[in-house]
């Protein structure tokens, strides 16, 4: 094609198309009542899914991953205009049939009498008993009705909720429930608060990993804990034209502009390729202004959710009694 190249081509591929809607066009998607599934509010019939970004737009009978593919067959973009706004140069193209969705107010699911379903699961995943009861304190963690998830709670700086992550306690195939509470506003994510003053805060992919360091060193209230509710990062080998994996999380800068009395950030992502990009990221973002403490999992492809169900599992054979030969 004479206005892309081969390298922006391959860029464009490289993005899906849930990944895309779900950044640029968050607006055109509506929940389906199957778990994992939106569709467009302008094609009730096309359906996407969360999780593997296969859509199908039964009405046409089309469908496919990438978001290049959705622009070029579902909104009619030409191929260089879909390529050039994928690498984030700007055409003349304007979907014609988007529509504007106004945002549901953010409303904390109904809380459930008492904990101690989700106190079970997350013994069960290595985390301590005094840091659930912390997290409880703090009202940021409690268990919902009707279907006991763990919901963990985002704060602004008056202390009220204006987020929530729902994560199912009952795993099918090694996979659980998990989505944000409608309506939440993604800049005020989970993040435990130090019992003292700091001037420290450990960042994570996920609510759970902060849960799982945090007992991993033995429930120190000495810092922030803030989630990231995940991390943007290209795919493995992927040549990388695009900016917007190099943006800082919003959930931080939004967190540093709260809390000027930051001098350290410690990165504790995961130990995999998104986790390591993400890593290097918000080190050379932040370099020079903060202090920067790299401490990500000591084992190969972990988070510190895994470490924490690992160490448990290590006490358990531990402390079981030898058996007589």
């Amino acid at each position: 094609m004479p206005w892309v190249t081969e390298e922006e081509i391959q860029a464009a591929k490289n993005m899906t198309a849930y990944e895309y809607l779900r950044t640029h066009q968050a607006q055109r998607l509506q929940k389906t009542r199957t778990r994992n599934e939106w569709q467009l509010t302008d094609h009730d019939s096309f359906k996407i899914n969360e999780l593997s970004s296969k859509w199908h737009w039964k009405s046409r009978d089309i469908g496919g991953v990438s978001a290049l593919r959705f622009l070029i067959e579902v909104d009619g973009m030409k191929f260089t205009d879909a390529v050039k706004l994928l690498c984030e140069e700007r055409p003349s193209f304007l979907p014609t049939q988007s529509v504007e969705k106004e945002k549901p107010p953010f409303k904390l699911p109904e809380r459930f009498l008492n904990c101690r379903r989700i106190r079970a699961y997350l013994n069960h995943r290595g985390i301590s008993d005094a840091v659930i009861t912390y997290c409880i304190s703090q009202e940021i963690l409690y268990e919902s009705v009707p279907y006991h998830n763990a919901v963990f709670v985002g704060k602004d700086e008056s202390g009220k909720a204006r987020y929530a992550f729902l994560r199912g306690i009952y795993e099918k195939n090694g996979k659980g429930f998990k989505m944000e509470q409608a309506g939440s506003e993604k800049k005020y994510s989970f993040c435990i608060p130090p019992r003292k003053e700091t001037n420290r805060v450990a960042v994570y992919e996920a609510c759970i990993d902060a849960l799982a360091h945090m007992t991993l060193e033995e429930g120190k209230q000495d810092k922030y804990r803030l989630s990231l509710g995940g991390i943007a990062a290209p795919k493995e080998n992927a040549q990388i034209q695009s900016e917007r994996f190099k943006k800082p999380p919003d959930v931080l800068e939004e967190f540093l502009k709260n809390h000027p009395e930051i001098k350290e950030i410690e990165i504790c992502t995961d130990n995999d390729f998104a986790g390591r990009w993400a890593k290097e990221q918000m080190k050379k973002h932040y370099e020079g202004t903060y202090q920067i403490i790299c401490n990500l999992p000591e084992k190969e492809g972990a988070d510190y959710a895994d470490l924490a169900k690992e160490k448990k599992q290590e006490n358990k054979c531990r402390d079981r009694p030898l058996e007589r030969r």
